[in-house]
């Protein structure tokens, strides 16, 4: 089950029951299953704390993904900085709710399997990305 949280923000989140059936969506066409997926929005500072913590990373970020997958079953912690979507919008030039999204189908990926570390597999995330955003209206229906 996918479940929503806030840490040091006051963003509400009104999609739950669409981003569910979305991401359920996602799982199964990579011959995955959906199991417990935390999704912990958040402020660039309490993320930036996380990245120093746990990963020795002092940047700040959008997304971190911690991975507790087992065999088919996804399941992990995706926390999003809030303030980092809304700057990544706003450069991109996309709308808030879009990158949002984008950010976390990017998580899913991860616990998926993708990974970005390089130019090709920064493509190959991308163009997934671009796919499941493309495909979410119809998958939430």
């Amino acid at each position: 089950m996918v479940k929503f949280f806030t840490e040091d923000t006051r963003f509400e989140f009104k999609q739950k029951i669409q981003t569910r059936r979305w991401l359920k969506f996602v799982a199964g066409s990579e011959a995955k299953v959906l199991g417990d997926v935390n999704i912990i929005f958040c402020s660039d500072n309490y993320l930036l704390d996380i990245n120093v913590k746990y990963l020795g990373h002092d940047y700040f970020t959008d997304i971190i993904t911690f991975d507790y997958c087992e065999g088919r079953t996804l399941s992990g912690d995706l926390f999003i900085s809030i303030d980092s979507v809304a700057d990544n919008a706003s450069f991109y030039g996309a709308e808030f709710p879009e990158e949002l999204n984008r950010v976390i189908v990017h998580g899913l990926l991860h616990l998926i399997g993708y990974d970005d570390h390089t130019q090709e597999e920064q493509k190959q995330m991308r163009e997934k990305e671009n796919y499941y955003l493309s495909l979410r209206d119809v998958a939430v229906q």
